[in-house]
């Protein structure tokens, strides 16, 4: 790709997030976009679908250590940082918006209150846990995944765990898609983390969906197997 090509593509690239966020963008392209800020004058697709290759997803990418990132022929330690910079900043986001607001859930409505108040509108898809105390008080928020829960990768029971850090006793997770329903896949996802929930002594609450139009609780529509105590 010739350099005048190559800014032009780029430009595209930050029009459309410009104009819509991240909706309608792959994986890679949303890689490819934050790329472009650390390394110039470079087609920076191939580097963009590597990362996606070699770390497994998007999620693998922004987990992985500044080491393992530069290892990656053609990625500098300048765009590794960048990576792992962003990372940080995405949890130190989502902890400052979500400060001050320790508040009870009686209901799903709870939690799509709560995630909007936190995080606003437009924010894209993404899979989001939020931990909870034994009275059922917010502790806190993380982002598990964004982008299409198709390269969604993380193991359930690693997942499960990560609410110890929280000291949460249990756990509710919400999917925000510009989709008009959950999928079948939301419905695995949901079940899986149930199963993996009953080997530790954390309680998943509930699964919740946010849709075009449409809210779903798992636990309302039936997908869960046993009861919350």
């Amino acid at each position: 790709m010739t350099a005048s090509l190559n800014e032009g593509h780029r430009k595209r690239l930050r029009e459309r997030f410009s104009k819509a966020s991240l909706e309608g963008f792959h994986d890679y392209e949303v890689l490819e976009l934050l790329l472009t800020f650390a390394i110039p004058r470079r087609d920076v697709k191939p580097l963009a679908k590597e990362l996606i290759r070699e770390f497994k997803g998007l999620k693998g990418v922004l987990d992985a250590g500044v080491g393992d990132l530069s290892a990656v022929n053609g990625i500098g330690e300048s765009a590794a940082v960048l990576i792992a910079l962003l990372r940080e900043m995405a949890g130190a986001y989502i902890n400052e918006r979500m400060s001050g607001r320790a508040r009870h859930v009686r209901s799903p409505e709870d939690v799509f209150d709560f995630l909007k108040e936190a995080l606003g509108d437009g924010v894209g898809e993404r899979l989001i846990a939020v931990y909870l105390n034994s009275k059922n008080e917010i502790l806190g928020a993380e982002s598990l995944h964004e982008g299409s829960l198709k390269s969604f990768s993380a193991s359930p029971r690693k997942v499960i765990e990560k609410a110890i850090a929280f000291n949460a006793r249990s756990i509710i997770f919400a999917h925000s898609s510009p989709a008009k329903g959950p999928a079948e896949l939301d419905r695995r996802i949901a079940r899986d983390f149930e199963d993996a929930a009953s080997h530790v002594d954390i309680l998943v609450h509930d699964y919740v969906f946010s849709g075009k139009g449409t809210r779903l609780s798992a636990r309302e529509a039936g997908w869960f197997k046993g009861e919350v105590g």
